[in-house]
């Protein structure tokens, strides 16, 4: 058997024992999944000790496989590794290091062993492509490792809350919460139906809460749930839908808080910057009036819902998304397929102006918002950096180091998409996150091509 190794290691300006604890909390491993990989947890018997198993579900094209690992070797505050027991490796042991420098800092390191099916034969058809893939991954890891720790020691002085999530399953959502509970928040999701566990509570968007009285030591909620806006052409119905959601939904939630005995302090709700609609390369800040159509329109409409809550004293924070930009979702996941054969290309004439926001800084303002207690009302959450869709597409194109030769005319946009082409697809938005950066917010990402490159880890 041909065994390989391949090492890591990061300095992170925390203790060890802080960087160990991160990993031990529920969200860690959904953090460190790469968000371009099909990787979902099946199952896990506990935290990080020995013994532990965890059964993951990796699709790889079309085929399923299945992962088992158990837990070993843990010294608290130090180390920990994984074994595979069942899994596409003949071998595999990964060892998580947690090095002290000093008292406040510490090198995270992995070192894994492995050896590949069918020994040298797989080592010469597999072995780069497999080191690469490993590269990726662990690069990956570390950058989201160290950015999330350190983002969660610049608010030490924050008690630990309870932060309710609505459309916690969405891209966003599912994000935000195993980010929110690695930093040792409590989270409880809203669901539609009967809650499968006791870290889930029951809401309609037609009638609110279920049961209120689960609400009142509440810190905080976050409302995220909503049709998708761009999931299918604009017919009365999708409208109807949309309006249903976005606006009733979020009504009738604002008024279940409003009547709590105990109303949470913040309420983030989710808007969007299709609140200003087509207004070519205007600076759009959030002083901007709403434009026309129905997509400005529900946005008006969705940020007046919050309303009862507003009245009831909770500071409510309406967040407007630009493109949120993640491999795993949304439209970054729509265009790298065709980008990566080459396909790729910008929309019209390409002067439009796109406002987008990494998916790490879409979590980073929502974790942002739960203690900057200047933030009230809209809220631009977009980077500072909006490009048109020429730059975009130039800058997706270099990054997977593809040719960007085709493009849609706006009459093929319209033919494919109807009305929702003019809003979404030709619409030029160049938005500004004034108050973002004023209340003190630090992106991770301001410049587009740091953020592609670090979501589909490609490096110069």
């Amino acid at each position: 058997m041909i065994r390989l190794r391949f090492q890591r290691r990061t300095r992170i300006d925390a203790p060890a024992e802080a960087v160990f604890a991160w990993h031990t909390r529920p969200g860690a491993l959904e953090r460190l999944v790469p968000p371009w990989e099909r990787v979902v947890v099946e199952e896990r018997t506990g935290g990080i000790e020995d013994g532990v198993r965890v059964v993951l579900r990796v699709d790889v094209g079309p085929i399923g496989l299945r992962w088992v690992a158990i837990h070993g070797d843990v010294i608290p505050g130090r180390q920990f590794c994984d074994r595979q027991v069942q899994g596409p490796f003949r071998h595999w042991r990964h060892r998580h290091g947690f090095e002290p420098e000093g008292p406040s800092a510490c090198y995270l390191e992995d070192d894994v062993e492995y050896a590949l099916p069918l020994g040298w034969l797989g080592s010469i058809v597999a072995g780069g492509s497999v080191r690469e893939k490993i590269e990726r991954m662990f690069a990956y890891r570390h950058a989201v490792t160290k950015a999330d720790i350190e983002a969660h020691a610049t608010r030490q002085g924050q008690t630990v809350m309870h932060v309710v999530v609505s459309g916690s399953r969405g891209l966003v959502g599912s994000a935000l919460v195993s980010f929110l509970t690695t930093g040792g928040h409590r989270v409880t999701r809203l669901v539609r139906g009967a809650p499968a566990n006791s870290g889930e509570a029951a809401w309609n968007p037609s009638r609110g809460l279920a049961d209120p009285s689960r609400f009142d030591a509440v810190d905080a909620v976050v409302h995220l749930a909503g049709e998708n806006i761009a999931a299918g052409r604009w017919t009365t119905a999708r409208k109807a839908e949309i309006r249903q959601s976005r606006v009733e939904g979020t009504r009738s939630l604002c008024e279940s808080l409003a009547r709590l005995a105990h109303p949470p302090k913040l309420l983030v709700s989710a808007s969007a910057i299709g609140f200003y609609g087509d207004r070519g390369d205007q600076m759009l800040t959030e002083e901007s009036g709403a434009g026309s159509g129905f997509l400005p329109d529900i946005c008006r409409e969705w940020e007046a819902a919050t309303e009862p809550a507003s009245q009831a004293g909770i500071r409510v924070v309406n967040l407007r998304f630009g493109m949120v930009l993640s491999p795993a979702g949304g439209a970054l996941q729509k265009m790298l397929l065709p980008f990566k054969f080459g396909l790729g290309g910008r929309i019209g004439n390409g002067d439009q102006f796109m406002s987008w926001i990494a998916i790490d800084d879409a979590v980073g303002a929502i974790h942002h918002a739960l203690s900057a207690e200047s933030l009230r009302g809209p809220v631009n959450a977009v980077a500072p950096t909006p490009v048109t869709n020429a730059e975009f597409t130039r800058t997706l194109a270099r990054v997977l180091r593809r040719p960007a030769l085709a493009s849609v005319p706006p009459f093929a946009a319209r033919l494919a998409f109807g009305e929702m082409a003019d809003a979404l697809l030709l619409a030029s938005t160049r938005v500004i996150p004034v108050r973002l950066r004023e209340s003190g917010y630090h992106f991770r990402f301001p410049e587009l091509e740091g953020a592609l490159r670090y979501l589909v880890q490609r490096v110069e």
